[in-house]
């Protein structure tokens, strides 16, 4: 089966794994937005970065897929991947950005990645901003894991980055 392991990344934690995949299974590397055509593929493993809601290029990735491509997910973000309420946020953005019928047929990973408010762009850094003085002054029982993950790690660098969790992935597939 003819695979390709593309990536969506914004500050290369997602790269990050999508490589060190891509080294433990031969499978080529690419990110999403160097994709012309997909139709060669019959599997392609998506590894993308959880930003504002959406996991970076998936959408752009989805709409050139081939009707009968096996599509495997794997988001990577900052709050805790056991978290249960994070996995059903996760998973209802998803929704928003694959069809059903793609879906339905698609496995779906989740990894722990990191933040460095460092090397944040101005943008990104002014939203984190705005969302860390929204959820620090909710009461305790308002916070979801989420919310306290961005509260502990604001303005600093945090890496959650473990390539074990990698081999989930590996015996899904």
């Amino acid at each position: 089966m003819s695979t390709l392991i593309i990536y969506g990344s914004q500050y290369g934690t997602t790269k990050r794994y999508a490589d060190k995949f891509a080294e433990m299974t031969g499978f080529p590397v690419i990110s999403y937005e160097d994709i012309k055509t997909l139709t060669d593929y019959e599997r392609i493993i998506y590894f993308g970065g959880l930003y504002a809601g959406g996991v970076k290029g998936l959408k752009n990735t989805v709409k050139k897929l081939s009707p009968n491509t096996k599509l495997i997910i794997v988001t990577v973000g900052l709050a805790d991947v056991c978290d249960k309420e994070n996995i059903n946020n996760i998973r209802s953005s998803i929704r928003k950005q694959v069809p059903e019928h793609l879906l339905k047929k698609s496995s779906v990973f989740h990894l722990r990645g990191g933040i460095d408010y460092q090397k944040l762009s101005f943008k990104h850094k002014t939203m984190m901003t705005l969302l860390y003085n929204r959820v620090r002054n909710l009461p305790e029982d308002k916070k979801t894991a989420e919310d306290k993950a961005l509260i502990e790690t604001f303005n600093s660098k945090v890496d959650f980055v473990d390539f074990c969790s990698l081999n989930t992935i590996m015996e899904g597939i």
